[in-house]
C-alpha cells in the first residue's frame, strides 16, 4: 500500500500510471547513486500497480576510468528488475573547461535521443532537496534573479512534446539513502561530487560551515519555492501586459512594436519581464540579466518617462523609442566595424558572481542542474 509512510513511493506513483503525462511511458535516467537507484526500484515496485511502462537509461561520460562498468552494474540491476536498459555514451572530445555544463547538456541531449527512440514521454531523474538548495546557491553566487532563484522545477518540457520530471525534489537525499539501506539495495558513490574543482563539491564541504548560521538546504528549497511564485506572478502579469501594449511592428514587418507610454507606466519588475517577453516573441537570442536591467531600468524607461527619443543595442536587436513613445524591436543591421573590446550599447558585459555563468531574468537560466 502507497502512504505517507512510504514518502518515496509516494512522491512517484503520481508520475507512473497509464493516464500520467499522456501515457506514453517514462525513460528512467540512472547513474546508480542512491537517488536514481530508489528512482528504479521504487519504479519496478509501482510498475506493477500503475501499468507504467518504463525504461531505463544510464549516461556514460566518460570522465573516469570506471565509468562504463558502473554503467553495466547498473544494466544488471535493471535488468533483473525486468527492465529494459540502455547504455548512452557520451562520445567524443571532452572541454578543457565548463566541463559539468558541457556534461550537463550532453547528459539531457542523450536522454531527449533515447525518449524519442523508445516512444517515452517522460524522462525522471532521482534530483532531490539536497540537489535544489545547491542550485539556489550556486545562482545566488551568480547574481541571478528571481527566475534563477526559483531553481529546478519538478516538471519541464526537456524538448517539444517530451517531459523532464523530478519526483522527489521535495525529499532530503538522506531520505533515499534510508530508503535503499532498509530494503539491501547497492548503490554508488561517485568521487565527483566531493571533488573542488567543481562548484557543487566546494559548497558540499561548506555545508556544516553554513548550516550552522541557519543557511540550510530546507531553508534554500523553500527560497526557491517562494521565488518561484512571486517570478510566475510578475512573468503573468508581464504577459497580460504584452498583450495589451503590442502594437505592429516596424515597416519592414521584421521585429514588434510597444505602447511605450502605457510601458513606463508599468512597476518596474513588470516592464523589465515585458521587454524581455517582447524580445523573446521578436526573435532575439538569450539575453543577460545585468544588460537587460541597464538597458530597461537605466536607459529605455527614464527615456520614456522624459519623452526622449533612445536607440540601444541588446542581444543583436535595436530597441528604439521615439519622441511619440513609440517603441520598437528589429534585428540591428550588420555593423561594419567594431572596436575590438566594444561593448554593445546596453552596457558592460561584466557578470555578478566573480566570473561564473550569467544570470539570466527568463527561461533560460532556470534549470542549471543535472
Amino acid at each position: 500500500m502507497i502512504g505517507p509512510d512510504d514518502p518515496v513511493l509516494a512522491a512517484l506513483s503520481p508520475w507512473l500510471g497509464p493516464s500520467a503525462r499522456g501515457g506514453r511511458g517514462a525513460l528512467l535516467a540512472v547513474s546508480g547513486g542512491p537517488d536514481s537507484s530508489a528512482l528504479m526500484h521504487a519504479a519496478a515496485i509501482l510498475r506493477d500497480a500503475t501499468g507504467a511502462s518504463l525504461q531505463v537509461a544510464t549516461v556514460d561520460h566518460g570522465l573516469r576510468p570506471d565509468s562504463a562498468a558502473e554503467a553495466e552494474n547498473v544494466g544488471r540491476a535493471a535488468r533483473e528488475l525486468g527492465l529494459p536498459h540502455a547504455i548512452l555514451t557520451w562520445a567524443g572530445a571532452k572541454p578543457g573547461t565548463g566541463l559539468q555544463d558541457a556534461a550537463r547538456t550532453a547528459r539531457y541531449a542523450l536522454l531527449a535521443a533515447q525518449a524519442e527512440a523508445v516512444g517515452a514521454g517522460l524522462v525522471l531523474t532521482g534530483h532531490t532537496r539536497d540537489d535544489q538548495a545547491e542550485t539556489v546557491l550556486i545562482r545566488l553566487a551568480a547574481g541571478s534573479g528571481l527566475a534563477g532563484l526559483a531553481g529546478m522545477r519538478a516538471e519541464r518540457d526537456l524538448v517539444p512534446g517530451l517531459t523532464l520530471g523530478r519526483p522527489f525534489l521535495h525529499l532530503p537525499k538522506s531520505a533515499l539513502v534510508a530508503w535503499c539501506e532498509a530494503r539491501g539495495i547497492p548503490y554508488l558513490r561517485d568521487p565527483a561530487n566531493g571533488d573542488p574543482r567543481f562548484a557543487r563539491g566546494r559548497l558540499r564541504a561548506a555545508w556544516p560551515v553554513l548550516e550552522r548560521e541557519g543557511l540550510t538546504q530546507a531553508r534554500l528549497a523553500r527560497l526557491a519555492e517562494r521565488a518561484a511564485r512571486d517570478e510566475a506572478a510578475l512573468r503573468s502579469a508581464a504577459e497580460q501586459a504584452l498583450d495589451r501594449l503590442r502594437r505592429p511592428g516596424p515597416e519592414t514587418g521584421v521585429g514588434m512594436g510597444l505602447d511605450g507610454a502605457a510601458l513606463a507606466a508599468l512597476p518596474d519588475a513588470v516592464a523589465l519581464r515585458c521587454l524581455d517577453l517582447a524580445l523573446t516573441r521578436a526573435g532575439a537570442p538569450p539575453r543577460r540579466l545585468e544588460r537587460l536591467e541597464t538597458l530597461v531600468l537605466e536607459s529605455l524607461l527614464p527615456a520614456l518617462r522624459r519623452r526622449e527619443p533612445i536607440r540601444r543595442t541588446l542581444a543583436g536587436f535595436l530597441v528604439c523609442a521615439d519622441a511619440g513613445g513609440t517603441v520598437s524591436l528589429a534585428p540591428a543591421p550588420p555593423r561594419r566595424r567594431r572596436a575590438a573590446g566594444a561593448a554593445l550599447a546596453a552596457g558592460p558585459p561584466e557578470l555578478l558572481g566573480k566570473g561564473e555563468p550569467p544570470a539570466y531574468i527568463g527561461e533560460v537560466c532556470t534549470d542549471g542542474q543535472d
